[in-house]
């Protein structure tokens, strides 16, 4: 197996930590060229699949439907891309981040500062039972 194909360290020795940590080292930072390719290559073809489901619309509900099915895939991957501008993690810059979250948020409906607030708690008190109030009601 190839260092670029370990797996993560199961016993979390000294060493096997270290070689995991090279092996990520080059996804750890932002790359904007990567970032904008996300862009162009998930945005741009969801409002093109919006357009030719208006389009559609005239024609057959039967064109429109795969057409939405499709959009849906692209609505998630903006989501991903969402999720990762609140982490700050999409853009090196962080007013980037804040810009393309803010347009994200609006074509997924969710309120960027909000979600990012909520999801910062979410990482912080995941492992405490206790703190993680997330999502739970009552008592």
């Amino acid at each position: 197996m190839s260092t670029d194909q370990a797996t993560a360290p199961a016993d979390g020795n000294a060493t096997d930590k270290a070689a995991w940590q090279r092996i990520v080292a080059k996804y750890a930072h932002a790359s904007n060229a990567r970032a904008l390719w996300q862009v162009a290559n998930t945005f741009v073809p969801y409002l093109l699949l919006w357009g030719l489901m208006y389009l559609s619309l005239g024609v057959s509900w039967w064109i429109t439907l795969p057409l939405a099915l499709l959009a849906g895939g692209f609505l998630v991957r903006i989501f991903i891309i969402f999720h990762d501008c609140c982490h700050d993690s999409f853009f090196a810059s962080r007013r980037a981040n804040q810009l393309l979250g803010y347009v994200a948020g609006i074509l997924t409906f969710t309120s960027f500062e909000d979600w990012r607030r909520s999801h910062a708690r979410h990482h912080a008190t995941a492992g405490d039972l206790d703190r993680r109030g997330e999502g739970i009601s009552g008592p």
